[in-house]
């Protein structure tokens, strides 16, 4: 259901009811691309069916959506078109066009081919876990979240959040579990990226390695910076930390949940998201555990 956990603390108030967030989520509700617009965005239902609320709550969290369409026109497609245009300007005032000419032929080149563009549309779920007051939201970049966080803005008159953090640093955890050690339901999993200290574009990564081999860990003890490492979580789970706390490449050991409710795709939504919502809960007070607890939220 999710691949990517980057995780906000919420200062601000939520809506207490499934109701309530979904009205305010009706605040920014997606609409089609218009014909001369490069990009829109809104909140959707989860469910995937149009007639649904905007929110889906199960157990204590709230499931989103947000999808994002964009219009799209090649930058080979405009230079094609411009050329054609600037020859017909040259011939026609018999002289070479000025930048400024040129840049306002490239501003109705692309004015006129806009409506013409194909479409396509993004989709990117969050989840609000109300007991930690935690936005976790599927997302491979910091861009793409703070892109989903801009859109939950239009929806409140007041929405603050903060990217997670604890009092201990991520970074002596996993260089810890690393080297050898196995703290709470953490164990070393197959995956590793390491950085040259000196020079921030050497980068080695091992995918599928044995990383308890000596050779391996010989790289961390003469001084590379372990940036991310696979590990196993509870029996449940494989993920991938960063030193900074993100955690990517997320995957239930089990699968989601066993597909066992026939043609019930809503309960089967529930139950991948109980699942999931449960995992991230016992992830987060293990870290919390190991880490020191949640740094104070600005």
């Amino acid at each position: 259901m999710f691949r990517n956990l980057r995780i906000y603390r919420v200062t601000s108030p939520w809506p207490e009811g499934e109701e309530a967030l979904s009205k305010a989520l009706k605040n920014n509700s997606f609409k089609p691309c218009g014909s001369f617009s490069e990009k829109s965005a809104g909140w959707e239902s989860p469910t995937g069916n149009e007639d649904d609320p905007l929110c889906r709550r199960v157990n204590g969290a709230d499931l989103i959506q947000l999808r994002t369409q964009s219009r799209l026109l090649p930058a080979a497609a405009i230079k094609e078109v411009l050329e054609e245009r600037v020859i017909e300007y040259k011939e026609r005032m018999e002289q070479e066009p000025t930048r400024a000419e040129v840049r306002n032929l490239k501003e109705e080149t692309r004015e006129k081919l806009l409506p013409k563009a194909l479409v396509k549309s993004e989709r990117t779920r969050a989840c609000f876990i109300q007991s930690e007051a935690l936005l976790v939201i599927d997302a491979g970049t910091d861009t793409k979240a703070e892109w989903l966080i801009d859109q939950l803005r239009k929806c409140f008159e007041q929405f603050y959040c903060t990217p997670l953090t604890f009092n201990n640093s991520p970074a002596d955890l996993i260089t810890g579990i690393f080297m050898g050690d196995s703290p709470l339901g953490f164990s070393l999993g197959r995956e590793c990226r390491m950085q040259d200290m000196m020079d921030s574009q050497s980068v080695v990564t091992w995918r599928d390695f044995e990383l308890s081999d000596q050779s391996i860990r010989q790289h961390v003890v003469e001084g590379m910076r372990l940036s991310h490492l696979g590990v196993g979580f509870d029996e449940v789970l494989q993920c991938v930390i960063s030193d900074e706390g993100i955690i990517s490449k997320l995957k239930f050991i089990e699968g989601e949940a066993v597909d066992n409710w026939g043609e019930d795709a809503i309960a089967k939504l529930d139950a991948d998201f109980v699942l999931l919502t449960g995992a991230i809960r016992r992830l987060m007070e293990d870290l919390k555990k190991l880490l020191g607890g949640f740094a104070h939220a600005a």
